[in-house]
């Protein structure tokens, strides 16, 4: 949606929400309940006189108006999206306790950095640059996590860290990203999928962009799938999220999203060959820290054993909800993968499982040298 268009919307009383950098999503249900999701408190309920009902229906028919579409009995669905908002309403005749309606903010901001990560204590300083590096030895990375966990800001962060002379192609069903629009000099195509483009087509002209890097959007159908399975396996790397319990279920659930009988054992084996790694995000309100706190809590190595051909799992990290933190060196197999992408990594870049059981939280990376990471100059 054009977002000269959308600027003629007026958001009236909803207006300071939108200009607060620390809400995520204004939320509307249940005849006059409104809602904010932010960064640092997570979901908290607002009171804005005037902001009800009624507000609300002109609301969405403003923007049914100017996006030439119509919201009534008939069409009781409206999405809308420009550069940095999408909104979805529900009209009264299915929703009966009132019109529903949901805004989400998708600013074309990296929001996280490396300083912030720390001092958040979303992850440690060397699994982070532990992951800076994979990224920059071209592993095909999925993040998993609930909604609102910040999958996206994580994949956007990772993103990042590609190399600037690598050409990134996006593919969303619904523009979150913004890489294009955050790195206008660098040589990034972003794509959208519609009724007429599905994901199966915009992947077959993404190819022939010759893209090193596809981000796709969340997976969450069977097309969607089997554009990641066609993605890696013809040799590009991809960034993506999609919802999951925890990193290691993260083959199991793609599986589980296919719609066709393809065989199990076949399909894992092509996931853990092709698949590095898998993140695990979390997000809840911390009594610790008195505020919303996201943190990664479970990385998985994939791979194949060469010695019996099983698909297995290496959880090279871990985090309890005590803040407990285990680490597992990661195998061979992404060892070798990324010493053939021109990146070494010390073999025994973590410390033994055993070693870090019996450290906890902060404590477990204040000791790290810094040569246990040996990364070259990319």
């Amino acid at each position: 949606m054009d977002d000269v268009v959308f600027s003629q919307i007026d958001f009236g009383f909803l207006e300071p929400l939108l200009e607060d950098e620390d809400i995520t999503d204004i939320s509307y249900s249940n005849g006059g309940n409104l809602f904010v999701k932010t960064l640092t408190q997570g979901i908290q309920p607002r009171e804005i006189e005037n902001v009800n009902n009624e507000f609300m229906e002109k609301l969405a028919f403003q923007c049914s108006n100017v996006m030439g579409k119509t919201f009534n009995m008939a069409h009781p669905f409206l999405d809308a999206e420009s550069a940095e908002l999408r909104l979805n309403f529900v009209h009264d005749s299915i929703a009966t306790n009132g019109i529903a309606c949901l805004i989400r903010k998708t600013p074309a901001k990296i929001r996280l950095n490396k300083e912030k990560l720390l001092s958040e204590d979303y992850v440690s300083e060397r699994l982070h640059d532990f992951l800076v590096t994979c990224v920059g030895g071209h592993c095909n990375i999925l993040v998993s996590g609930e909604t609102g966990s910040g999958k996206t800001e994580l994949v956007k962060y990772l993103a990042s860290k590609t190399k600037e002379d690598e050409k990134i192609i996006t593919i969303e069903d619904t523009l979150e990203l913004h890489l294009d629009r955050i790195y206008p000099d660098r040589d990034i195509v972003a794509m959208k999928t519609n009724n007429i483009a599905s994901y199966s087509d915009v992947l077959v002209t993404c190819m022939r962009q010759n893209p090193r890097w596809i981000l796709l959007s969340e997976v969450r159908s069977a097309e969607a799938v089997m554009a990641v399975r066609n993605s890696i396996s013809s040799g590009h790397n991809i960034l993506s999220t999609i919802h999951s319990d925890k990193a290691s279920s993260i083959p199991m659930r793609l599986y589980s999203l296919l719609e066709s009988s393809q065989e199990i054992d076949q399909f894992l084996k092509s996931i853990h060959r092709y698949v590095q790694l898998g993140i695990h995000v979390k997000g809840y309100f911390s009594g610790k820290y008195e505020r919303f706190q996201r943190e990664i809590v479970q990385v998985c190595e994939f791979y194949v054993d060469d010695e019996d051909g099983e698909a297995k799992a290496n959880i090279i990290y871990s985090r309890d909800l005590q803040g407990n933190e285990v680490y597992n060196n990661p195998t061979k197999y992404l060892i070798d993968y990324l010493a053939s992408q021109g990146v070494v990594m010390n073999r025994e870049i973590f410390k033994s499982e055993a070693e870090d059981s019996n450290v906890s939280g902060n404590e477990s990376t204040e000791n790290i040298k810094k040569d246990e990471i040996e990364m070259i100059e990319f």
